[in-house]
Formats: structure tokens, C-alpha cells, sequence
């Protein structure tokens, strides 16, 4: 490759906004004081990042699933910052106005949470867990001065819950965990939380509890905004074009956008557990 050919002129695709305005913390309060959900989306890379930012997503995620969706490990844990690193880089590239929020890798903590933000120029960082240690950890980072969002898991065995689903008291308990987990989460200062695979009215009970916004992903329709994964372009020159990508990603993003907004998506029917009033 020509190194005189500028690096912007490589790919046909969208350009980023450079709208000057990154979405603020503030905005998203604001948001979930209206009753307006918040849309996230996932992206990896420049293309996908420039896709979500051209539709006007509001939070966009450098997740850590780029280890099993891009890299093609079975689980999350073998990737490592420096690698994360290049793709929170690029994601930054191609996203001038959807708030960056960073996965941090399994293990690592404050240090590492502020190499993402000076190294990789996200904006906030995504913890996962809620053990002891985990909350420690979002301790730490918060008293950093570096914003935090938490995150909850239900284990697929712990579903049956509360009066929607068949009663167990050790189900019930799980339930409950959910909720004081993300309470725990608010406490020591993070400004949202995460819900993945978490029945729907028990996401719903930790929504009520809370006063930060949930994010909900298998987690139904009662969650203060949804994350989905973002879908993936990149459409060099060199190539001969026969269809329209962008317009292909676009439609569908901006799809799911509007869905989240107007409350159609999720519905039970996208529940990954069945439940019952």
C-alpha cells in the first residue's frame, strides 16, 4: 500500500459524524429521569464503530466478547489489555458521538482501568461480577475518579423465581441476590448497571430498586435501556462493491434503535427463560 495515501481514504464506507458533541453522563441521567431508554451497542473495530455512531446510538461498547466474535476463543478470559487496546483505539476512531465505555479484561483493575481510558480513549470501563473482590475493585476504580458501569449475571440454573415462575426457596434467594448485587454496584458509585440473562421481573425488581439506569441484554423489557451486538462492514476501494453494506447495517441498527425507544423490543418472546404471571 501506497504509505502517501492517507489512512481515511483506504475504506469507502461512512465517514465518522464529527458532530463535536460525545453523549455525557449527564445526558444519560437525564434520559432515564424522562423514562427514555438508553440504546447501547457493541462494536469492535472502526467500520462497526462508525456504523453505530452514524445512527445515533447512545452508549457504544468495546466488549470483551471480541475474543470469541472476532479472535475465535471459546470464552472471554485469554484476551489481554494490550490486545483489547487496539480495538477500544480503533472503536474511538470511528465513534465521535456515542458515549466509549470500555469491557476491562478478566482479572485486571485500577491500573489497567487507566490505561484504558489514556491508552484506549474510552470514556468509561465495564466491570464484570459482583463477588467481594469485584466490588473492591469498583471501589478502587470510582475513587480513581474513573466512571464505572457494573454488571450482573443470573446463572441459567437459578431461573425459577418469585411468584412468575414455579416457586423454590434457593431460586427465590438467587433472586434476591440479583438485586442486592446491584445495589452494591450503586453504592460504591457506579453510574448504570448491566443485566444480562437475568428473568424479566427480576430485572424489573432491580430496576425499581434502583436509582441508576439498568441495561438490560436477555433480561426483558423492563430494563432502563438494552445493549445488542453491532454487525460488522468493511468495504476497502479495492473491492468491487455489489451491494450497499452500509445501507444493510443502517437499516437494521436503526431498527433496533427505534424499537428500544419506542418499548417493542425486547418483548417475551426474545426472554431466553419463559415466565408466568
Amino acid at each position: 500500500m501506497n504509505s502517501a495515501v492517507p489512512e481515511s481514504t483506504v475504506y469507502g464506507g461512512p465517514k465518522p459524524q464529527n458532530l463535536n458533541q460525545r453523549i455525557t453522563l449527564n445526558f444519560l441521567r437525564q434520559k432515564h429521569l424522562a423514562g427514555d431508554p438508553i440504546t447501547m451497542v457493541t462494536a469492535y473495530d472502526y467500520p462497526s464503530a462508525v456504523q453505530v455512531d452514524t445512527v445515533g446510538i447512545d452508549i457504544c461498547l468495546v466488549g470483551d466478547s471480541d475474543v470469541m466474535v472476532v479472535h475465535g476463543y471459546d470464552t472471554t478470559l485469554p484476551i489481554t489489555l494490550d490486545e483489547m487496546l487496539r480495538h477500544y483505539r480503533a472503536v474511538a476512531r470511528g465513534a465521535t458521538r456515542s458515549l466509549l465505555i470500555g469491557d476491562l479484561p478478566f482479572g485486571q483493575a485500577v491500573d489497567m482501568a487507566v490505561r484504558v481510558l489514556k491508552e484506549g480513549n474510552m470514556d468509561s470501563i465495564k466491570l464484570k461480577g459482583a463477588a467481594p473482590s469485584r466490588i473492591s475493585a469498583a471501589t478502587a476504580i470510582v475513587e480513581a475518579g474513573i466512571t464505572v458501569i457494573g454488571y450482573v449475571r443470573l446463572k441459567p440454573q437459578a431461573i425459577s423465581v418469585l411468584r412468575w415462575f414455579r416457586p423454590q426457596g434457593k431460586t427465590i434467594n438467587n433472586a434476591v441476590k440479583v438485586v442486592e448485587m446491584a445495589l452494591s454496584l450503586q453504592k460504591v458509585g457506579c453510574f448504570s448497571v448491566v443485566l444480562e440473562c437475568v428473568p424479566a421481573p427480576v430485572a424489573a425488581d432491580a430496576t425499581a430498586a434502583l436509582q441508576i439506569p439498568t441495561i438490560g441484554i436477555g433480561a426483558g423489557p423492563y430494563c432502563s435501556g438494552q445493549v445488542s451486538s453491532s454487525f460488522h462492514l468493511v468495504t476497502p476501494k479495492f473491492c468491487k462493491q455489489y451491494g450497499h453494506e452500509g445501507e444493510a447495517i443502517n437499516k437494521p441498527l436503526s431498527e433496533y434503535k427505534q424499537e428500544v425507544q419506542d418499548k417493542v423490543f425486547p418483548s417475551v418472546s426474545h426472554m431466553p427463560y419463559k415466565y408466568y404471571r
